[in-house]
């Protein structure tokens, strides 16, 4: 199905963001992460800057993933985190909005880009990026007490 995004994107915390918009083709059966990650492989063979995404276990369980979508956190489905949403709940056609899940406590680096509370961290620290075909560590930032962030 052919899909129109209204994403969010900012260079860094200083800069002013903006929506850009990006169409891809997803199938009903790939996760909402999963259709980012194409959209990434679709813009990095144009040797375009992918869009940067919080995700550590794709499996539902670290809470990492935090966007919304069209103004709901984690999207439409209730009780599910992003990487667990598939993009069967979407139609052919639709504009989805995705922005950052914006917090006091999560400040957004770069669009998707946040510091994220150690405990939220897998145990290995490790966040493997399909999209980037490299595995990013966590770097702490001493200037934000205990906290941590994904470096793309």
């Amino acid at each position: 199905m052919k899909l129109n995004l209204k994403i969010w994107r900012q260079k860094n915390a200083k800069q002013a963001g903006r929506f850009e918009t990006y169409q891809v083709d997803a199938n009903e059966h790939m996760s909402f992460l999963e259709m980012l990650d194409v959209l990434n492989e679709g813009l990095t063979s144009k040797q375009q800057e992918p869009v940067a995404f919080e995700h550590d276990c794709r499996e539902g369980i670290c809470g990492t993933c935090s966007l919304v979508i069209n103004g709901q956190p984690h999207g439409p489905q209730s009780g599910t985190t992003t990487c667990q949403l598939h993009m069967r709940h979407f139609h052919e056609g639709e504009t989805i909005v995705i922005e950052p899940y914006r917090a006091k406590a999560f400040p957004v680096l770069k669009a998707w880009s946040l510091i994220v509370p150690p405990s939220t961290a897998s145990s290995s620290g490790r966040l493997c990026e399909r999209g980037h075909g490299r595995c990013a560590r966590w770097q702490r930032y001493p200037h934000r007490q205990g906290g941590s962030r994904h470096v793309l």
